[in-house]
């Protein structure tokens, strides 16, 4: 507020826009996430500080190269390339997405390009969501 304005960027998942069967707890919480991210827009607007969320699906990272070392013990003989493309099959664009697709968004939306954008989430997640 004392800067004159400022950038939010909130982190969650499609998740809380379409949740998935057997995930309650982690949806009801993507799905406050959002609703957070909505009521801080119109909070923090009249301050220009701008709010949004990121929902990020399948990224490239640790916790899935941990998943894929767990599943070495089933699949010994899988890459972890074959692994990210066995994963990328299930996504529409056919490839799990860079860390860098999702940050690029990301500084993007703190940045002064962005400064009519507030209130919004955006997916990137390779068109896997079902919803907008």
């Amino acid at each position: 507020r004392q800067a004159g304005g400022g950038r939010i960027v909130n982190i969650t998942t499609p998740g809380g826009k379409a949740p998935g069967a057997g995930s309650l707890p982690t949806s009801l919480a993507r799905a406050a996430g959002l609703a957070l991210t909505k009521a801080m827009s119109k909070d923090y607007a009249a301050d220009n500080i701008l709010v949004n969320s990121v929902c990020i699906g399948l990224i490239k990272s640790g916790q899935h190269e941990r998943r894929y070392e767990a599943a070495q013990e089933r699949n010994p003989s899988q890459t972890l390339d074959e692994f990210y493309d066995a994963m990328g099959a299930r996504v529409p664009l056919g490839r799990v997405g860079e860390a860098r697709e999702a940050g690029d968004l990301i500084c993007f939306l703190a940045s002064e390009r962005a400064s009519y954008i507030t209130g919004t989430a955006v997916n990137v997640d390779g068109g896997t969501s079902p919803v907008l």
